[in-house]
């Protein structure tokens, strides 16, 4: 094999004897493959090895006839700075996620700093040092999207434009500040998105102090990008509002761990019903309250499927494909010219499913035996999920 890349990336990879290929795109979940090339952390062959250029790989992966999926998106988290969160003063949490099968996280608003500044000025110079710090560091590979503002009264179009210029790309949750009516945040909305700023809107009842009820007709009248945690985060609306909201708004459904799971299965449903299962997206909304959910991705994964009734393979979609084209992500499909993120897994040891999807569909979570993150490995067999039945093997590397 040949010598790899001294310039920090990947090299060539070569991926061979994958028993089964979740695409992560909801129209075609599963892909007929068994081999994947990349190059410097780029996919850039999927199919089957016989069409493959296998030769002289930097790395070589011997699936093991296991699983090969996106590498999971959580939409949903509320980093700090580096992989510390001081909501539950727990250090790594973003590299024990790592174990968990997510490669790329997206914040909803830095808002567990402690002393959060909320002048104008303040919260825009958090949001740019949040972008810059997570652009710069990686924790355990995992990319996160940081540097998300909450919104408070005063702010005028000039700011979005400012953040935009500056490389802020999110809104935190609207509602988590001091603009919480409808029409107050439908204008800031409108501000970000023509400066190229995706908006989220808090929904439900209140999380934190200061945070508030979000009702149906808020969500509805603000018109935000993605409808965040419409299972609650913690507090749900009513189910018939959530209902309402996947039928009366375009907008992406984010369904969350750290919210109301009765309400989180009836959304889904819902949006099946509705035909849009490609407005799904998963997330966490952790740190939090309740903790860090080094599985709470898998754990939404195996709930929707089993208690929703939902094919494990097009609910792996909602944490996957369709968060990267929502996001506007080169991640989360496994496709030519998409970044070489993957999650390796096989049914847990044990599991009294027969297959993995069938585990899933039981309500058990996969086991993981490597993710791989733009090409480079950055964990064998998971520490966090069960064991797997068959873990994947490094043949050969330089």
């Amino acid at each position: 094999m040949a010598d790899a890349a001294s310039n920090g990336k990947s090299g060539k990879v070569v991926i061979r004897n994958i028993g089964l290929l979740l695409s992560g795109d909801i129209d075609k979940p599963i892909f007929d493959a068994d081999t994947i090339v990349a190059h410097d952390g780029v996919i850039s062959f999927v199919g089957r090895e016989v069409d493959a250029d296998t030769d002289q790989p930097d790395l070589l992966i011997d699936a093991r006839q296991t699983c090969v999926a996106p590498g999971l998106i959580d939409s949903h988290v509320h980093p700090v700075f580096g992989d510390w969160t001081p909501r539950q003063n727990q250090l790594g949490w973003i590299e024990s996620t790592l174990n968990g099968g997510v490669t790329t996280m997206v914040s909803a608003g830095e808002v567990h700093l402690p002393g959060r500044p909320k002048d104008i000025v303040g919260l825009k110079a958090l949001a740019i040092t949040a972008q810059r710090a997570f652009d710069n560091f990686r924790p355990g590979g995992v990319k996160v999207l940081a540097g998300a503002p909450i919104i408070e009264r005063g702010m005028v179009e000039s700011d979005f434009r400012e953040l935009a210029e500056a490389g802020v790309s999110l809104l935190g949750e609207v509602g988590l500040g001091s603009v919480k009516a409808g029409n107050e945040a439908a204008q800031m909305v409108k501000w970000a998105r023509a400066h190229g700023i995706q908006s989220t809107i808090h929904t439900g009842g209140p999380s934190i102090p200061g945070s508030g009820l979000i009702d149906k007709d808020v969500v509805l009248e603000a018109d935000a990008d993605i409808i965040g945690h419409i299972n609650g985060g913690h507090t749900a609306l009513p189910e018939k509002d959530v209902c309402e909201l996947c039928e009366k708004s375009g907008r992406a459904i984010e369904i969350v761990h750290n919210g109301n799971e009765k309400v989180a299965i009836a959304a889904a449903q819902a949006a099946l019903q509705l035909k849009c299962p490609h407005r799904v997206i998963l997330g966490t909304d952790g740190p939090a309250g309740s903790g860090v959910q080094p599985l709470g991705i898998l754990r939404m994964i195996a709930l929707l499927s089993s208690l929703a009734n939902i094919p494990a393979e097009l609910v792996l979609c909602f944490a996957t494909g369709n968060t990267a084209r929502i996001r506007g992500l080169n991640c989360g499909l496994i496709e030519a010219g998409r970044a070489a993120d993957f999650v390796f897994m096989d049914r847990a040891q044990h599991t009294a499913g027969k297959t993995l999807l069938e585990s899933v569909q039981l309500g058990d979570i996969p086991g993981i035996g490597m993710v791989m993150i733009d090409g480079i490995v950055r964990c064998g067999r998971s520490r966090n999920t069960p064991p797997a039945t068959a873990i994947p093997v490094v043949v050969g590397a330089h």
